[in-house]
């Protein structure tokens, strides 16, 4: 199938195909993209000459520095085009190409947003009417969950093992889905398929390239769109990971959120969506009608200091964070092996920030991390936040090595190991006493 044949009418939904383009805001795209000058009368832009700003200076951790001042300033506070500054979408593109080389990347675009969780929150937005079918990988980031709950989907739950989701399993209930519907029009084949490849958010697990191939052909006959979250793509601990969805779509199916949250900032709150130039425009559409575009002057910012890099700077920056988040995962691993061998089980994370622990001998963990562990001064996420029944009893723990102190990770685990042998000992007396 070849882009061109993909009807993308189909993924939006009823509310957002009545939107149209706002005027004013085409024509701040068109006024700064012209290529020779223009002098408009159309934008209602406060003056840049009544802001009290006169440079800002920024001094990077390395010793270097850079300035935002001039006109380059008055950009930077000013209001820009929906999409994004240029100077910034230029850069994130031929990054972009560069990492991923994606096969229809002529015929695709890039939109600035608010971090990557406003880019997954139009794109559900934009797609899902109430009761719709979604695939998502079980467990799933909890973020995703609190965009699509509203909508009171049916999440179909398509369980991980240490490589991700599971390609016979997906086909398997996307088949029997398929012959269901055919007899029963309450039924509705998927138009979603939510996925987080690398580092996901609880498991830190690392989707293989044979299985994202398998995902991807499976996706093409069934014409699901993959939105794929890659806010960990560089927080990876291995030599290479596998080429991303987008690198292999040559239909236009994957839309792709990248995010400068976990590598810059996350109060820059600088994230993209890359993907079909149908469906970027609109995304467009809905931000016009709602935040306008995010902060000029975080995206000038990123520009300034992903220029100031280059793109070599900006991996070998990259690698740096891997090593660092390497050690504190490591620091973690061996915390846990002292303390909670026998108690619980775990895979070594291969991305991420997060360790996803099974407690063994418990069937639900919910109150002994809310009440108790509390009370103890220890806070882990009960793994109920993450599963596509949130309802069901769940023995699964998301710890995060991420910004606690290294000196007080191995406290923690030796407190967890407590609070679940405190556990264990109060079910046993309940069991006592119930015979």
């Amino acid at each position: 199938m070849e882009l061109s044949t993909i009807n993308y009418s189909k993924f939006i939904n009823t509310v957002n195909s009545r939107r149209r383009p706002m005027i004013t805001r085409e024509l701040t795209k068109q006024v700064y993209n012209a290529t020779g000058p223009v002098i408009s009368l159309a934008e209602g832009m406060p003056n840049a000459q009544t802001f009290p700003f006169d440079s800002i200076n920024f001094s990077l951790k390395d010793g270097s520095s850079f300035s935002i001042e001039g006109e380059e300033l008055d950009m930077a506070l000013q209001y820009l085009p929906t999409q994004g500054h240029p100077k910034l979408i230029k850069c994130l593109k031929d990054f972009h190409c560069r990492i991923h080389r994606p096969p229809v990347w002529h015929r695709s675009d890039l939109i600035i947003t608010n971090g990557s969780q406003e880019g997954i929150s139009r794109v559900i937005e934009m797609c899902i009417e109430e009761g719709d079918s979604v695939i998502v990988q079980n467990p799933l980031y909890s973020g995703t969950a609190i965009i699509l709950n509203p909508y009171k989907p049916e999440l179909i739950p398509i369980d991980q093992d240490e490589f991700g989701i599971k390609p016979t399993m997906l086909r398997r209930v996307l088949k029997q889905r398929k012959k269901l519907s055919m007899t029963n029009k309450n039924i509705k084949m998927p138009k979603l398929m939510y996925l987080n490849p690398t580092g996901a958010n609880p498991t830190g697990t690392v989707m293989t390239l044979e299985r994202k191939q398998a995902v991807y052909k499976i996706a093409c006959e069934y014409n699901i769109l993959i939105l794929e979250d890659e806010a960990y793509q560089f927080l990876h601990f291995m030599e290479h990971i596998p080429p991303s969805f987008q690198s292999m779509d040559t239909e236009g199916r994957v839309l792709r959120f990248d995010s400068l949250s976990k590598i810059v900032s996350s109060g820059l709150r600088i994230g993209w969506v890359s993907g079909p130039k149908e469906l970027i425009h609109a995304i467009e559409l809905q931000m016009q009608a709602g935040c306008l575009h995010p902060s000029s002057l975080s995206q000038t910012l990123a520009y300034k200091l992903l220029n100031h890099w280059g793109y070599d700077g900006f991996m070998a920056r990259m690698e740096s964070i891997q090593d660092y988040y390497r050690v504190r995962r490591d620091i973690t691993i061996a915390a846990m092996e002292r303390h909670l061998t026998g108690l619980c089980y775990w895979s070594v994370p291969d991305a991420g920030m997060f360790v996803w622990i099974e407690v063994l001998g418990l069937t639900d963990v919910y109150d002994m991390l809310m009440t108790f562990g509390i009370k103890k001064g220890i806070v882990f996420v009960p793994g109920h936040a993450f599963m596509a029944d949130s309802d069901q009893a769940c023995n699964f723990i998301r710890a995060s090595f991420s910004k606690v102190d290294p000196e007080k990770i191995d406290s923690a685990m030796a407190s967890l190991a407590q609070l679940i042998r405190e556990e264990q000992e109060r079910l046993r007396l309940k069991l006592e006493n119930c015979t």
